[in-house]
């Protein structure tokens, strides 16, 4: 059996290299530090605290309500909720019961919605009174035995409630009387009539979660976990944050249907101790505004996130000494965007620098992050404690040398139990090498230097390929995002009879910056100095925004598709040949 080579434990300095974490249940690791700090705070919302104490409560009454409502051991139960308390509650009440949560997007399109419910064989759904339509439509072509809606006015404080009452109140649609679903104040009554057993004997490897890919890379998969995947992460992520304490609070606005979401801003604080302040819709102003009003410990969020906030003026003047960790993760952080968000921390009396992550949903979240008492430029960090990783070549099991670009390989006590119904694509992804070890075979390019440290580079299935050249968008979307003028910007190919493919870019400008031609004329003249020739774009398209993933990455498909309608129909680009 061939070793593993582990270079980054040379760099680990206090990080222990081994962990001990709940060998049984996310719920039992949660209901370990319930008993051990009743009243300190699990979650806030909206002004609203739940103590430890409160929190083991509503997950007990929500695991006997479940059972009154028909859930069995091993059933599947769609959970479409934003951050908000019966989102947490009833998440580890599935836990309890032995059942397992499909965690979906409540804006989900319809359809997208249906292929979730019949992708996991759900049973059951828990989602919002402003959804209800969206499910009653599809309700025909998927089998599911109840609906449960829950509010978001039942879990504010009464003056909140007024207002939120007089503004989104207003707009969500009135539920008909004779509708068939179980109010969330119901639904919990029936718990207190239900005096049977209702928690499960689940060991660490029994499935527990259902979470989806983002579809980046291709259809869109659903994604088996289970209970040591998320108890091995908290462990992960408190060992590689020695600074963090039980009672410190993380802004957990990564959503809960998301990997990052779920593991890291829910579970890992709550199986530690840890405060979660829950932001249901995530705006920048409310962001900032939360970040200083709890003084908050740990940040953690997507590129475009850390974008918006220093773009945001009401944070001209905000303290931001409280920051223990602040986190980037779930798209490239390109080296521009790091510097400035640095300088943004350090001028706002922070005394951190954002560290960027990596990982994938196939084993819950980050897998690899830049340590607390080191960095090197452009580097996603190194492996967390108990993770492997390992640089192949593409389509092998072959190791490559430090320093040669090849598939990013991963392994560890955090990776999927399968995709389910899709036996030849966890074939294709979980692949067993001659080390012993069943690795995840990401899609993705990289590199390992010496010391362990890792390099993303780029989505393998994300590539141009322009004249028999290999074209590596994100690397012409770092290049071009140092540019003084350039915001944010995203590189896609269009079909060309001759070239295969050719380049094109769509710009944000950064405010005050004019979309004239003398600014393209200088985009230009700046890629012709820092791209290859066979790379170089043919057009430059500005745009006031970039659209978006529901998860905040730039969607670049959408913009493929965008172009692909416009070259059917005829029409052609605006922006000339470069020559």
């Amino acid at each position: 059996m061939n070793e593993v080579k582990t270079p980054w434990l040379n760099n680990y300095a206090d990080i222990p290299t081994k962990l001990e974490y709940c060998g049984g249940t996310m719920w039992e690791a949660v209901e370990e530090v319930a008993q051990k700090y009743p009243d300190y705070i699990a979650c806030d919302f909206m002004g609203k605290h739940t103590t430890y104490k409160k929190l083991a409560e509503d997950i007990h009454m929500c695991a006997r309500s479940l059972k009154a409502i028909g859930i069995r051991e091993g059933d599947r139960v769609t959970v479409a909720l934003p951050n908000c308390p019966q989102c947490v509650t009833v998440f580890y009440a599935i836990n309890m019961v032995g059942a397992i949560a499909n965690m979906v997007h409540p804006l989900s399109a319809e359809k997208e919605i249906e292929f979730y419910i019949k992708q996991s064989g759900s049973i059951f759904v828990i989602t919002l009174d402003q959804f209800y339509n969206k499910f009653e439509a599809i309700r025909p072509n998927v089998d599911v035995a109840n609906i449960i809606l829950a509010r978001i006015r039942d879990e504010l404080s009464t003056p909140i409630k007024a207002g939120y009452m007089l503004t989104e109140g207003r707009k969500i649609e009135k539920i008909p009387r004779d509708a068939p679903v179980i109010e969330w104040k119901e639904f919990m009554r029936r718990g207190k009539d239900y005096h049977w057993k209702y928690k499960a004997s689940k060991q660490a490897d029994d499935p527990a979660v259902i979470l989806y890919s983002g579809g980046t890379t291709g259809i869109t998969k659903g994604i088996l976990l289970t209970n040591r995947n998320f108890n091995a992460l908290s462990a992960q992520i408190i060992a590689a944050n020695p600074m963090f304490r039980p009672g410190d609070k993380m802004l957990a606005v990564m959503p809960m249907f998301h990997g990052f979401g779920l593991g890291i801003s829910i579970h890992s604080m709550l199986a530690l101790g840890g405060r979660c302040v829950l932001v249901p819709r995530f705006t920048a102003k409310s962001y900032g505004r939360l970040i200083t009003r709890y003084n908050c410990n740990f940040i953690a969020g997507v590129p475009t996130l850390y974008e918006a906030l220093l773009r945001l003026p009401s944070m001209a003047d905000a303290d931001l000494s409280s920051l223990k960790g602040a986190f980037s993760g779930g798209d490239s952080l390109s080296v521009e965007l790091k510097k400035r968000f640095d300088k943004f921390l350090s001028d706002h009396k922070a005394s951190i620098q954002l560290r960027e992550g990596y990982g994938t949903t196939e084993c819950v979240t980050a897998s690899c992050l830049t340590p607390y008492h080191m960095a090197r430029e452009g580097s996603i960090g190194l492996p967390l404690p108990e993770m492997y990783f390992k640089i192949v070549k593409p389509g092998t099991q072959q190791e490559l040398p430090y320093g040669e670009e090849g598939e990013i390989c991963l392994a560890g006590p955090t990776v999927m139990v399968e995709y389910i119904n899709e036996p030849e694509e966890t074939a294709q992804t979980l692949q067993k090498h001659p080390d012993g070890l069943t690795w995840v075979h990401t899609g993705d390019l990289g590199i390992m230097d010496s010391d362990g440290f890792v390099y993303f580079r780029q989505r393998m299935k994300r590539m141009i390929i322009t004249s028999g050249y290999n074209v590596y968008p994100s690397r012409l979307e770092n290049i071009l995002d140092a540019h003084e003028h350039v915001h944010m910007s995203c590189v896609i190919g269009v079909p060309d009879p001759l070239k295969m493919q050719k380049v094109k870019v769509f710009v944000m400008l950064k405010p005050g910056v004019p979309k004239t031609e003398e600014t393209k004329r200088e985009l230009f003249e700046y890629c012709r100095k820092n791209i290859a020739k066979y790379a170089m774009p043919y057009s430059i398209e500005f745009r006031d925004t970039l659209p978006t993933t529901l998860v905040g990455k730039v969607a670049y498909r959408l913009l493929e598709e965008e172009e692909a309608k416009r070259l059917e129909s005829g029409q052609s680009s605006s922006e000339p040949e470069i020559k």
